[in-house]
């Protein structure tokens, strides 16, 4: 109890800052592991593998006015049996009381202990069938977790849910682990008519009768529990369209359910902001996957936000906060992380989505700096991998860590993009997101790989290890150098920040810089220490910067440049040595190599080359003298072979 009181007051905290994008990034972290305090308590329930959910027609009667936060429900539930099974088990808080269950109007026998809703088949459902139970129940949810919360606006009473990731059992008894979706479902919100009910889907039908109205809502898309909502107060409504509208993929609806006294001009101008988000992410990533029925928002009154699916819960109105929350749509609702280890595949892909309309609204350099925030964050403590342990994937403020998964996984999801250039990488996310063995379903860590390296045509396994199942960071000390007429040599080395990593392999972009202001950047494939790279400039450096556009997570590196002069045959060196099967000469372009003798240590001359690269597989092992025959004169270099 001690450690969900403190997520309680940890959250009011953030209740009174402002509507900055930073404040709101806080604000959405901290609403969006609000409710998993119970994750520190609950693993995956074993006694719900054995069916799959395929609807529910979900029943809710609530009025904000009660001075407690009370329910009554009619769930009913189609299911269909994985194995033979006796009994059904839901998830479901020992607060409410079930008053009856029944298939097929016979009243079955049923129990409810330890979080669970336990019933009883009045016949054994074999492998493959279905069945259809209604659960009557009423009660006051729990509010630990505050999954379902009644509080104030203005001094109006408001409800509204937060389910993820354990909450939804809260308020209703369903299937909650992250291994089955729900095919479709229907919800019918009862409310004083002073009120409206608001849900996810496509509004369906409002009817009023006895001083009551009821809202039916449908949502056709496969949905896990912890994203279906509920809210009911006394909403206004602000509507718009958004998409990329063609004759065969019109515009859609945004729909937006306000707080009366939130019904402002500077609202309506921030939620316009919907439009241009959404254009970039359906450029990037295909159509918004919930055409057919809508987006919105709906306010509440917790700091941040929630991506219910097709209805976002909004504490805040900055662009960065309704772009993450849409970017969950692809990233986190269409597909879904297969487990809680797996989470930053929903934030650190919805944020970085966040990150992308920065760079296409705002332009090169705003992005830049938003990066440079998410390293800082990222490098303000010296470990974290962004794949969870079973242990960590039991603890709130891990899962939902701002620095690990959410800034960390942004920016592991950019070098991704760095390392496999911009066509390969959105390419390979657009598989991803129209595979149809992971559309509206559940993905892991090693799905998304897989559709990378396809498109990619080569193993990310080193990547994956390094940044993804390992921690830390690099630090680089990078030397560049004038080396003879239109060249630089660049020396690359680096350290670790955590033992986990013996390297990290990346390419990294250097800018070099001379008189007048004159820059060029180049681009070295950094795999060993004190790696060395010759490349052309057509100026005199005078100036050197590592990572410009901050494509690297790093700290504190060290950046030098060289101002020695080098009679001519300094300029030419033999690498890596001591060799194994090659060697390399490396020498300014404007120096010709005329052939290249080897000789042993007894002076015999054991071969000739006329090439700067070129296999020593044949010589014996032992120290080796080279005579560099080339259009300057001739040098002699010695090296070793292993």
């Amino acid at each position: 109890m001690k450690k969900i009181s403190f997520v309680v007051l940890f959250l009011l905290g953030f209740l009174g800052f402002s509507q900055s994008d930073s404040s709101d990034f806080d604000r959405m972290v901290a609403a969006e592991m609000k409710s998993a305090s119970s994750v520190q308590n609950l693993r995956v329930n074993p006694n719900t593998l054995n069916y799959d959910v395929t609807y529910h027609e979900l029943r809710f009667t609530v009025n904000p006015d009660n001075t407690t936060p009370f329910i009554n429900g009619q769930v009913t539930t189609t299911f269909r049996a994985l194995s033979n099974m006796t009994t059904v088990t839901f998830d479901m808080a020992m607060e409410l009381d079930v008053s009856s269950v029944t298939l097929n109007n016979l009243d079955l026998t049923f129990s409810q202990s330890n979080y669970e809703l336990n019933i009883t088949l009045p016949t054994p459902l074999t492998t493959g069938n279905t069945a259809t139970v209604t659960i009557t129940y009423a009660g006051s949810p729990p509010q630990a977790e505050a999954a379902f919360t009644r509080s104030t606006h203005a001094g109006t009473p408001v409800i509204y849910t937060l389910s993820e990731p354990f909450g939804a059992r809260d308020w209703w008894p369903c299937k909650q682990d992250l291994n089955d979706k729900i095919d479709s479902f229907d919800i019918y919100i009862t409310c004083p008519s002073a009120y409206i009910g608001v849900s996810n889907g496509l509004l369906q039908s409002s009817t009023t009768s006895g001083g009551n109205t009821t809202r039916h809502y449908r949502h056709n898309y496969p949905i896990p529990a912890y994203l279906i909502s509920l809210n009911v107060t006394n909403y206004v409504t602000y509507n718009i369209q958004a998409g990329l509208g063609t004759a065969q993929n019109p515009f859609f609806p945004v729909n937006n359910y306000l707080y009366p006294e939130g019904n402002t001009t500077t609202v309506q101008t921030a939620i316009n902001q919907t439009v241009p988000v959404m254009n970039v992410l359906e450029e990037k990533f295909g159509f918004y996957p919930y055409r057919n029925e809508q987006y919105g928002h709906v306010q509440f009154s917790w700091g941040g936000g929630m991506e219910h699916t097709t209805m976002s819960s909004m504490g805040g109105w900055s662009r960065s906060l309704i772009a993450h929350e849409l970017a969950h749509q692809w990233f986190g609702n269409k597909i879904t992380c297969g487990t809680w280890r797996d989470i930053w595949l929903n934030e650190g892909f919805a944020e970085y989505l966040a990150g992308l309309v920065v760079e296409s609204l705002d332009g090169a350099s705003n992005f830049v700096s938003w990066k440079t925030t998410k390293i800082n964050s990222i490098t303000s403590a010296s470990n974290g991998a962004l794949y969870l342990t079973e242990t960590e994937a039991l603890n709130v403020s891990r899962i939902f860590s701002s620095r690990i998964t959410y800034n960390k996984g942004s920016m592991v999801v950019h070098m991704l993009r760095w390392k496999m250039g911009d066509a390969n990488f959105f390419q390979a996310l657009r598989n991803y997101l129209n595979d149809s063995n992971l559309a509206f379903g559940y993905a892991i860590t090693s799905d998304l790989k897989s559709h990378l390296e396809a498109v990619h045509g080569a193993s990310l396994n080193e990547f994956f290890n390094d940044w993804i199942y390992m921690q830390g960071y690099p630090t680089y000390t990078i030397t560049a150098q004038n080396w003879g007429a239109g060249q630089a040599k660049i020396t690359v080395s680096q350290t670790q920040s955590d033992p986990s990593v013996t390297y990290f392999e990346m390419p990294l972009e250097i800018r070099l810089s001379g008189a007048g202001g004159v820059t060029q950047d180049v681009v070295v494939n950094h795999t060993t220490n004190d790696q060395q790279f010759m490349v052309s400039v057509p100026f005199v450096v005078t100036g050197v910067t590592f990572d410009p556009n901050k494509h690297i997570i790093s700290k504190n590196n060290v950046v030098t440049l060289g101002t020695e002069s080098f009679p001519w045959e300094a300029t030419i060196s033999v690498y890596p040595n001591p060799a194994n099967d090659q060697l390399h000469i490396m020498m300014p372009a404007s120096i010709q190599l005329q052939k290249v003798e080897i000789y042993n240590t007894l002076g015999q001359r054991v071969g000739e080359k006329n090439s700067v690269d070129f296999s020593i597989a044949d010589l014996a092992s032992g120290v080796h003298w080279l005579k560099i025959s080339t259009s300057e004169g001739v040098i002699h270099k010695n090296f070793i072979k292993k």
